[in-house]
């Protein structure tokens, strides 16, 4: 019967699984529409159908703590809906770009999108970006410093692996024309004036007249002189509400409201201003609306790529055990941490540098050093006078999936809690009271 209403279900999808992009269909993004179809055929009343929107709503609610840069391979189960969330914090001014591929690369539709998170319980995370559903790209320039959530999700029963990196550079081009990467030598916040003031902006050494440059396409807004910053070029890049500031010019090359395009020279670097006393540089800054901000995630010139996966991929997807009492879960890496009970049963979820994202059977998610999970192999037989009920969850109110009768050895793969995870003669696995 189960069997015949995945078929029915699998049937029904396929009439609703088309590409979609936000081009063409209006405002709505792929996965609202996707979700709008699957309503619209009586498969959200399903428990299929509940069990995908669940996901999707726990993703964003329950997201995964991590790092950027970042890099998974994981696997999505076609029989099992699922929806993976991961939380990361990103500096203002920086780009993030954010890939995805996958096996097989037909007839596996994920949706990808790119989510702000709420700063209080009581609002909801905010869209920012949504990938193609054939390039499966995300390339966003942040610009508010805050938590961010990338939620990917499949169509029901639909599976495959995938990899997904997130990798952050500058928003900006580097606004000096010099050779090598070692320039920033003063960063933002660095006392001035014994401590009187704080620095605002970041101070890039070369050697003098080296060409400074626009950092973006826009149009100079002024060209002056000033007591702190000698000769000056103010300039806004195009479609931004904020302004590029170049301090201690030797030569201004521009003029107010010269259109400039990115390394187009603006002018020579020197020491002018209070900067009489130092070597040449640029003093380089950035304003808002709200005043200062630190231009260095802006112009940094290291992309941070993430680590390659080098936990095996292999366990990717499938039921592990904790082989020990030393095996911890951390909430996020360098995180808080929970020691795990001996056996207990896990599925792997992603690989991710030496890490496994898994989840419990409880629903928990966390990270776990690769090397602390084990295949499930038995640990021992055991049997019952008394006939026993194999559930489908450690819970006595699941499922029943069989009852084996009294007398019956069964083999004990792990447990949790109070329950043992068990394949029986039959080769059905499930759980069993201890």
């Amino acid at each position: 019967m189960f069997r015949s209403s995945i078929c029915l279900v699998s049937a029904i999808v396929l009439l609703f699984s088309c590409r979609t992009g936000t081009g063409i269909f209006g405002k709505k993004t792929p996965h609202e529409q996707y979700a709008d179809k699957l309503s619209n055929a009586g498969l959200k009343e399903t428990a299929l159908g509940h069990a995908w929107f669940q996901a999707a709503e726990q993703s964003l609610s329950n997201p995964l703590q991590v790092t950027i840069p970042y890099k998974e391979t994981g696997y999505f189960a076609a029989d099992r809906p699922q929806a993976a969330g991961l939380r990361f914090q990103a500096r203002r001014g920086e780009k993030l770009n954010i890939t995805l591929s996958k096996k097989p690369a037909a007839g596996f539709a994920v949706y990808m999108e790119l989510w702000k998170a709420a700063e209080t319980a009581d609002k909801k995370p905010r869209l920012e970006a949504v990938a193609d559903t054939n390039t499966l790209a995300i390339e966003h320039e942040v610009d508010d410093e805050a938590a961010y959530i990338i939620r990917i999700q499949p169509e029901l029963l639909k599976g495959g692996e995938y990899t997904l990196s997130i990798s952050a550079g500058p928003s900006l081009a580097y606004p000096i024309k010099a050779p090598g990467k070692n320039h920033i030598q003063s960063f933002w916040g660095d006392p001035r004036d014994a401590g009187g003031r704080s620095h605002e902006g970041i101070d890039m050494f070369a050697p003098r007249r080296t060409p400074v440059v626009a950092a973006a396409d826009g149009r100079v807004t002024r060209v002056n002189e000033n007591n702190l910053g000698g000769k000056v070029v103010w300039m806004r890049p195009d479609n931004k509400n904020y302004v590029l500031y170049y301090a201690h010019l030797d030569e201004q090359l521009v003029t107010d409201g010269q259109v400039v395009k990115i390394g187009d020279t603006l002018g020579l670097m020197g020491n002018t201003g209070n900067a009489r006393s130092t070597a040449p540089h640029l003093h380089f800054g950035i304003y808002g609306p709200g005043g200062a901000v630190d231009p260095f995630p802006f112009v940094n010139p290291t992309v941070r790529i993430p680590a390659n996966v080098t936990a095996p991929v292999s366990n990717v997807g499938k039921f592990v055990r904790a082989e020990n009492r030393q095996a911890k879960l951390y909430a996020a890496l360098n995180g808080p941490s929970i020691s795990l009970d001996q056996h207990v049963l896990m599925q792997v979820e992603a690989a991710t540098a030496d890490w496994y994202k898994i989840r419990l059977p409880d629903g928990r998610l966390g990270l776990l050093k690769s090397n602390q999970a084990d295949a499930l192999t038995e640990i021992r037989k055991l049997s019952w006078k008394e006939d026993r009920e194999v559930f489908d969850m450690p819970d006595s109110l699941a499922a029943r999936k069989t009852t084996i009768k009294g007398g019956t050895a069964i083999s004990v793969l792990a447990a949790f809690n109070d329950y043992y995870y068990i394949r029986t003669p039959a080769d059905v696995v499930g759980w069993i009271k201890k």
